[in-house]
């Protein structure tokens, strides 16, 4: 991995957040996964998550621990990891661990409240994007629709308190577990908004769970 071509270090507070791009054919193959478990019922219903998540969706899907690694997901993630905490904190981890890895099917009108995740590091990766989100009922410039909104503390002198993310497929945000997020509605389409999200320990081998 080519640091400086694959992976930007954001600082808009004190935290880092990172953009990795994700390689074209990690993604056709993340898609193509969602899209079997879609039209396989049982499948479908043993691997919607939902439930245990926060957002208000149409589809939280865990990923099978076979396909995770196969697919080389578990490897992007890992070294995308190590090189943005290398980057950004001139640390070498020892280990990345993952807990959970989901898909998110969001539709018109759906949204994903304010939250945070667990474990350690946590991020978000785009894999469909509709052509348009719409526009907000007084056509202002400033339009949050679909995007996905990072809080961390409070406006200080030269610090801003949230950074404002607009989709694009290919693309995979890091941050750390406790930054609370947010993902607004969209609508005026059909088509889907489809991320990727996760949840990993670093330098913890207790949760270690998909190798």
């Amino acid at each position: 991995m080519k640091d400086k071509e694959v992976i930007k270090v954001i600082r808009p507070f004190s935290p880092s957040i990172a953009r990795v791009k994700i390689p074209n054919e990690l993604v056709d193959t993340l898609n193509d996964y969602t899209d079997k478990v879609v039209k396989d019922e049982e499948k479908l219903k043993n691997l919607d998550h939902g439930k245990t998540l926060e957002g208000s969706v149409t589809q939280e899907l865990k990923l099978e621990k076979d396909f995770i690694v196969s697919s080389g997901f578990s490897k992007f993630l890992s070294d995308s990891v190590f090189t943005w905490i290398k980057l950004s904190e001139s640390k070498e981890i020892k280990s990345f661990n993952l807990m959970s890895t989901w898909i998110v099917r969001q539709f018109e009108n759906e949204y994903n409240p304010v939250h945070y995740h667990s474990g350690h590091v946590s991020g978000v990766g785009y894999l469909k994007v509709p052509k348009s989100f719409g526009e907000n009922p007084q056509k202002k410039n400033n339009n949050y629709n679909g995007k996905i909104d990072l809080v961390h503390g409070t406006r200080q002198f030269l610090s801003e308190s949230s950074f404002v993310i607009t989709p694009e497929v290919g693309y995979f945000y890091f941050f750390p577990h406790y930054m609370m997020h947010t993902v607004y509605p969209f609508n005026g389409t059909k088509e889907e908004r489809r991320s990727i999200s996760f949840n990993a320990k670093i330098d913890d081998e207790t949760f270690n769970v998909y190798g």
